[in-house]
């Protein structure tokens, strides 16, 4: 539920307060006076019998609506004075909404996400301190042994603190019976009989060797120097370049506060523990899972990409094996961080190296809501992720987006920083391709996609090169002539047309005027429901393979992808 409390602002500051309101209408009858001084606007706007009123939004994301019989608003309502003195100040106001316009411009230009330098010299100065600071903690809590509780170590601990009780005890006894027998030799003496050897010296001399060994075990600690995260070596007098890529992940993360970015780094390792993550790679997870998420293929900065397919969870009978039981929902979570994992293996950890990846969301089909094991299993993912993999991801690109996730993004956006709303992109289901090809190239995107992608591909890979472009004009054709002058070879090629709505005929002509034209596929028509196209010709004679498209649309361009090669499979 969303809490939404009427409330009208005046004065100097009511610019600034009504920039973060959002604008309700309701009846005249019900305005509360005196209004926003900003509303002037939306005035003209309104439907005749209401009235604009601002109603500010919680930032607690939670709604409280109450009902009555009569509509009650709360309402700040300032003296007479301070409403005569606003009206005063409107000319000032105005021009701090100006300002304030303008400033809203100048962010909305830059926000495009760069991922941050790693090099000290980028660093800002309290960047800088902040990370020396981090450094020195760390090398403090790794020496002094300090960074995993006591309190969270396995069950295996109370073992361990049963033995040391059971060895104190034994040394307890030893040192009573050592006094009995001290005893008795007093009074064997007083009786007269024969002297016995004096070993009590040698008994006192081992009798303190023992309690010193009971002391020594309980404080003997061995300190881990070789501590690691992600490969990575944690201890920063070691000098490894890695470190600081690593500890700046967990800075960023808490707006570089020291102390929160050590306790995040130590609550991190002790869940990789808890939890053998260390090991997680080499642990059998199954493959039923493969469709719904896996990595494939790196972006235009060289970020491997991971897509997140949330419309194979829709399937009853996975959706039963994967989330039917407690169990599987752990084994859920798990094969989650093994494939997060992986990711991370393909990283650098070095300043001027690829050090995040790129998270591709379809939500095409995605699970309804009465599902409510998906949803809960997948909210423990994305919090046990962010909260343990900071900052590894440079962009979050949701695909196939419904109309109510707008809705959504548009309520939550002004509770986000600039910084992470910069991660996130956002592509309706026509705007798929268009939006990929931004940050990935045609020849890395899946051909469901509208790239050129295919899974198991042995014809094309990347020792092949890019793909070559072209732009064809509003209502112009293109030709794209593929030479082939050996006899008996075997051409491939792929082509792609962004928004697609094309003519499309592929035809061999030969070099020998006295031959005729082969015509490879007939003229037709191709709409943005068909994928790219892939075909092949074994020339018998000398010639040229001809492309050819023609843009049918009187206003809009036409971007055409298009590559070829001698087909290695007919050899």
């Amino acid at each position: 539920m969303l809490m939404l409390k009427i409330v009208t602002v005046v004065g100097p500051f009511s610019n600034i307060y009504n920039r973060y309101t959002t604008p309700f209408l309701i009846p005249k009858s019900q305005v509360p006076s005196p209004k926003p001084l900003n509303q002037k606007i939306l005035e003209a706007k309104k439907p005749k019998g209401y009235s604009l009123v601002w109603i500010s939004i919680l930032s607690t994301m939670t709604v409280e609506v109450k009902a009555e019989a009569t509509q009650v608003a709360e309402v700040v309502v300032s003296q007479q004075e301070d409403a005569l003195k606003a009206v005063k100040e409107t000319d000032k106001v105005e021009g701090e909404n100006k300002v304030l316009e303008a400033e809203a411009k100048v962010v909305e230009k830059s926000s495009s996400y760069r991922e941050e330098s790693n090099f000290l010299s980028d660093l800002k100065e309290h960047e800088k301190k902040a990370l020396n600071e981090l450094k020195s903690k760390l090398e403090e809590a790794i020496l002094g042994n300090n960074l995993f509780k006591e309190e969270e170590k396995p069950k295996g601990g109370e073992k361990e603190k049963d033995q040391e009780a059971k060895e104190g005890e034994a040394c307890e006894k030893d040192g009573e019976k050592k006094s009995d027998g001290d005893e008795e030799g007093r009074e064997n003496q007083e009786g007269g009989e024969a002297k016995k050897p004096n070993v009590d010296s040698e008994e006192k001399t081992i009798e303190v060797d023992k309690n010193q060994e009971c002391e020594e075990e309980k404080k003997i600690v061995e300190i881990d120097r070789d501590i690691s995260l992600w490969g990575v070596p944690l201890l920063p007098s070691k000098g490894v370049e890695g470190t600081d890529v690593v500890l700046l992940k967990f800075l960023r993360a808490r707006e570089f506060k020291v102390s929160e970015a050590l306790e995040m780094l130590k609550k991190t390792l002790q869940w990789r523990k808890d939890n053998k993550i260390d090991s997680i790679l080499h642990e059998d997870l199954g493959t039923d899972l493969a469709p719904a998420a896996y990595m494939s293929g790196v972006d235009r900065e060289g970020h491997p990409i991971c897509y997140n397919i949330f419309g194979v969870l829709d399937n009853e009978e996975l959706y039963q094996k994967t989330f039917g039981t407690e169990e599987k929902r752990e084994q859920f979570l798990r094969w989650r961080f093994q494939l997060m994992e992986k990711g991370i293996q393909k990283l650098d950890f070095k300043r001027d190296g690829v050090n995040s990846l790129l998270q591709i969301n379809d939500l095409k089909n995605s699970p309804a809501p009465s599902k409510k094991e998906v949803r809960v299993s997948i909210k423990q993912a994305v919090g046990l992720l962010q909260d343990n993999y900071p900052e590894f991801v440079a962009r979050n690109i949701f695909i196939n987006v419904p109309f109510l996730y707008y809705a959504f993004h548009a309520l939550l956006s002004p509770f986000l920083t600039q910084r992470t709303k910069s991660k996130f992109v956002v592509a309706r289901p026509a705007k798929v391709t268009e939006t990929l090809l931004k940050y990935i190239p045609i020849e890395e995107i899946p051909i469901q996609y509208g790239g050129l992608k295919r899974e198991n591909d042995f014809e094309f890979s990347g020792e092949d090169g890019g793909a070559s472009e072209l732009l064809i004009k509003a209502g112009s054709t293109e030709v794209i002539e593929i030479p082939t002058p050996e006899v008996g070879t075997t051409f491939i090629w792929d082509l792609a047309v962004l928004g697609w709505e094309v003519k499309y005929k592929e035809e061999f002509v030969p070099t020998d005027e006295g031959s005729y034209t082969i015509i490879v596929q007939k003229g037709k028509k191709i709409g943005t429901n068909d994928g790219p196209i892939r075909n092949t010709f074994k020339t018998n004679e000398p010639g040229k393979i001809v492309l050819t498209i023609e843009n049918t649309s009187t206003k809009k361009k036409k971007k055409v992808f298009y590559r070829h090669k001698i087909n290695k499979s007919c050899f």
